[in-house]
């Protein structure tokens, strides 16, 4: 009975081993960036919405502009986001564990898998501050390379108040955002 113990005690730090070794030795997936699905997204979502409702003031590099708008609309651009992003990573991860690619690309992959990841986590910790800060109902970041486009779901629109997002963006990310209101139903 104690050898049946001591194989099996044997067999399971085996085991833990073997899972950590796995695990330094495996790339980390969770901190890497693609924009090029940034710019689509921002496309689709503004364009049939410019043409309803709107009213735009312009600032030295930023824009407003109002929309009515639903909380889905939130959802369903975060979520078409979020899927290209992902679509974007598996294929990053993909050229990462390639045995055909060159060192070089592999290493591109990363870095650009790198920025991925830490421009989502900026995006997210935009869109606390901005819901926080301003005591919004919603926030959505969307940024792509040096621009930033930030929407809110507000009940009033004001021009102190994009203002201040602006000044917040620019202190956080040291850019100038556009900012759109979407008006809460």
């Amino acid at each position: 009975m104690l050898k049946k113990q001591t194989v099996w005690l044997l067999t399971m730090l085996s085991l833990v081993v073997v899972l950590s070794v796995y695990y330094v030795m495996t790339p980390d997936n969770k901190s890497k960036v693609v924009t090029t699905s940034l710019e689509e997204v921002t496309k689709e979502k503004q364009g049939p919405e410019k043409e309803t409702n709107k009213k735009e003031t312009s600032k030295k590099e930023g824009n407003v502009s109002s929309h009515s708008a639903s909380e889905d609309s939130f959802t369903a651009l975060r979520l078409k986001m979020e899927d290209q992003r992902s679509e974007m990573k598996e294929k990053l991860q993909d050229v990462m564990n390639s045995t055909n690619a060159s060192a070089e690309e592999r290493s591109k992959a990363k870095d650009e898998f790198n920025a991925l990841s830490d421009l989502a986590a900026k995006e997210t910790l935009l869109e606390t501050l901005i819901k926080t800060e301003g005591g919004y109902k919603d926030a959505l970041v969307r940024a792509d390379g040096n621009d930033i486009k930030v929407t809110v779901q507000a009940a009033k629109l004001s021009a102190k108040e994009a203002n201040k997002i602006m000044q917040l963006v620019k202190s956080e990310t040291g850019l100038m955002a556009d900012v759109r209101f979407e008006i809460a139903k």
